[in-house]
């Protein structure tokens, strides 16, 4: 997806070299060579089987000569003079599945490739950063990106072809394997000067388009509702969600949204995330049965997914509901938020404490399997009364409610959805609502048992160290708002097994657990999204543990990953190096580094009165202005964090003891209150409260009134006079000053490139 990043000219030019290249590989070359007699046995296992990735581990007894990344690839490519063929994918990516199937499974197009190419697989999981590199060149060459990425390129890494899913043969305009292999192996032999000359023209592009500056334009109000309009022009108000399909889940999108209603008072914002909200939760992309949602929409009305579950969407939907949640006091969108972590908590636990990635969008071969039902099956597990409910209320059909994308064919299974509410299908059903709602969760737990004796989804159980900071985050967040301690107890558990397991001896972070083994350097997602999590922590439980650790990630972060002009890089200073060191501040599937970052500082600035680390924030932000002035809505999540710098935000202390009732109805006001940016300290009497003075200074004359739980409500470290009755703490945070305090082309309190790092906010 194009972000802005490449100037048009380039793109046009891009496009011209790739249509040359497809003109030379499909036109001129000659046909495909005969396989040669270097094809592995069907039993040998290439060198992937002593990785501990599960995606390289799915291929390691591919009759391909597979390479992991590393110098032993490269040195046998420049010693025998061969072009690098890599291919980048992850474990539950289905058509990476395909593709293993059709080509890399194949004897001949494993022939082809160990004959004229050094083969090198990557998990793009385990290495984001070889990721983003390359998948920004495909983006460069092609207009578009995905998995699985197919790059070549020359022995030094530089590309020279891009493309993504390659079948065996040619179909439907795409070339094939078999045909593809052979002549770009010809152009390697006959044109090599233009494919070398064309890789460094490519690498040059991608060298400037990651090292382009800041416009020095200031990031205001005015782009963020600038976003809000970018968002609402693609709004689709017959299904939610935005464009047409696939549609994707993209959660920080929806909590900006939430947050420029809190600013703005703009109700078009608010609906449109609700309403997404709640067409994802009655479409076929969540699981009904056993909760969670799938990794998107091949279609417009949320009905078909693919089905993969990955934990970073688990994580991102969980705080989304949850902060529509605290907007309407809606309690289906806290039973959402509940299911997922249900899910996650039953399916993706790993041993020890932490998450593991993904489970697969396919079981014994077939994508969906696990999740889809014929309406025979149902009638031999369910009641007559569960039968009769459960066809209405998921929309069960005799030949199936869904038809393939493809062939259009049905095969008579139903992907379970709702299209109206529980007191829409009682009165339909002439049923009372409780009845209704007995009967139904009846049958779904007759189905979700009966589903756990099938094949399930295979699991990718590594463990990520920044997935795992932005699920903390979500179990943190949700104790807090829902008051339920035991999901911090779960996040705690998860952060305790991050930190003891994921350093290397010298203590520092590493990206990757599994079986035992932690490997790969931590990247800035790592450091940001722990610091993230341990931050919603210490917000849940009030530990100054997780307050101190979270500065800790801060600090090393910004050491490790800053770069000259004040952004992040996403690799350290002493990693290995790459074509380009990747820096990405465009909000995907995930929110960047940089946006969580730039969150993370602005809270905690908040929360100890560090200016210096807003003043970090804003650098940040002025280093990015360019791409993000370019392209609004792709940094909702950095946006997000500075919708907090144009709405009321607090810093709340409460002091008192933490096991009086009192003071419990303090804390539960703030936490249900939608308060995004705003932050809570509380100060306990004894030893404990000494060290959250210690940690944030501006409290330190916070003490509780004659023994009674006391609260300060503090804008930009000013507080108003303390109160001991939380009714009146709550009806202080529901009648503080307004939306739009700010007004749209007011100066940003964010500096541009071009001016000093220092900084002033709103008051």
């Amino acid at each position: 997806m194009d972000d802005g990043r490449i100037p048009l000219s380039w793109m046009m030019r891009s496009r011209l070299i790739s249509f040359i290249t497809w003109t030379f590989v499909l036109a001129v070359l000659p046909g495909a060579a005969m396989p040669s007699d270097t094809t592995p046995t069907p039993t040998h296992k290439n060198r992937l089987a002593g990785e501990k990735s599960p995606y390289l581990l799915q291929h390691a007894e591919n009759p391909v000569d597979w390479y992991p990344w590393g110098e032993e690839a490269f040195e046998r490519a420049r010693r025998e003079d061969r072009p690098i063929f890599l291919s980048i994918g992850y474990a539950t990516c289905h058509w990476c599945h395909v593709m293993e199937r059709e080509s890399f499974e194949d004897p001949e197009v494993a022939a082809l490739l160990n004959e004229h190419f050094v083969a090198i697989k990557v998990d793009r999981e385990e290495r984001p950063d070889i990721d983003q590199v390359y998948m920004t060149v495909c983006q460069m060459l092609t207009g578009s990106g995905g998995w699985p990425l197919t790059i070549v390129m020359t022995p030094d890494r530089k590309p020279f072809f891009a493309g993504t899913y390659f079948p065996r043969h040619g179909r439907f305009n795409r070339p094939g394997m078999m045909e593809l292999l052979p002549r770009i192996a010809e152009m390697w032999r006959t044109r090599r000067e233009e494919l070398v000359a064309s890789a460094s023209e490519i690498t040059a592009h991608l060298v400037r388009a990651t090292l382009a500056p800041g416009t020095g334009d200031a990031v205001s109000a005015a782009t963020l509702d600038m976003a809000y309009r970018q968002l609402s022009g693609r709004f689709d108000h017959e299904h939610g969600g935005f464009g047409t399909r696939p549609k994707f889940p993209t959660p920080h999108n929806l909590t900006f949204l939430l947050r420029q209603y809190h600013r703005t008072g703009t109700s078009h914002a608010r609906q449109m995330a609700l309403q997404t909200l709640r067409a994802m939760r009655a479409g076929g992309i969540r699981d009904h049965l056993g909760g969670g949602f799938h990794r998107y929409s091949t279609d417009e009305r949320w009905l078909v997914p693919h089905f993969e579950k990955m934990l970073y969407d688990q994580a991102g939907l969980t705080l989304a509901y949850l902060e529509a949640f605290q907007v309407t006091g809606d309690a289906e969108l806290a039973a959402t938020a509940r299911e997922i972590l249900a899910y996650v908590e039953r399916d993706l636990a790993a041993p020890g404490g932490g998450f593991s990635s993904a489970e697969d969008a396919d079981s014994e071969g077939v994508e969906g399997k696990f999740y889809l039902w014929t309406l025979e099956e149902m009638k031999a597990l369910l009641s007559p009364a569960e039968l009769r409910v459960a066809v209405a209320a998921w929309n069960v059909e005799a030949e199936g409610n869904w038809a393939d994308e493809i062939s259009g064919l049905s095969d008579g299974t139903n992907i379970l959805h709702r299209t109206v509410t529980d007191g829409e299908l009682a009165t339909g059903l002439d049923l009372s609502p409780t009845r209704l709602r007995s009967v139904l969760e009846s049958a779904r737990q007759k189905l979700f048992d009966a589903r756990t004796h099938r094949v399930r989804p295979p699991l990718d159980d590594k463990v990520l160290t920044d997935w795992n900071g932005l699920m903390i985050g979500a179990f943190a967040r949700a104790a807090a708002v829902l008051g339920e301690p035991k999901l911090a107890t779960t996040a705690a558990r998860a952060a305790d097994f991050v930190l003891e397991n994921l350093r290397d001896r010298q203590g520092a972070l590493l990206h990757r657990w599994r079986e035992g083994e932690a490997s790969i350097p931590a990247m800035l997602e790592d450091h940001a999204f722990l610091a993230f999590g341990l931050l919603e922590l210490h917000q849940a439980t009030q530990d100054p543990r997780w307050l101190r650790l979270s500065l800790e990630l801060v600090e090393e972060a910004i050491q490790r990953y800053g770069a000259p002009d004040g952004g992040l890089h996403r690799t350290a200073a002493d990693a290995e190096p790459l074509l380009v060191r990747p820096r990405e501040s465009h909000d995907g599937a995930l929110p960047s580094g940089s946006s969580v970052m730039v969150e993370v500082l602005l809270r905690l600035a908040r929360l100890t009165g560090r200016e210096e680390l807003e003043e970090r924030a804003a650098s940040i932000v002025a280093a990015e202005s360019g791409r993000i002035q370019r392209a609004p809505a792709g940094h909702t999540a950095l946006l997000g964090a500075l919708q907090s710098l144009y709405a009321p935000t607090f810093e709340i202390v409460v002091a008192g003891d933490p096991a009086s009732g009192d003071t419990r109805k303090m804390l539960d006001a703030v936490r249900r209150a939608h308060l995004p940016g705003s932050v809570l300290l509380l100060i306990p009497p004894g030893p404990d409260g000494e060290s959250a003075r210690e940690l944030a200074p501006f409290a330190r004359e916070h003490r509780a009134i004659e023994g009674r739980a006391t609260a300060w409500v503090c804008r930009d470290l000013a507080c108003d006079l303390p109160v001991t009755d939380p009714e009146a703490l709550e009806r202080s945070l529901a009648t503080a000053p307004g939306c739009g305090a700010v007004e749209n082309g007011a100066p940003s309190p964010f500096p541009t490139a071009s001016t000093a790092t220092t900084t002033i906010l709103p008051s």
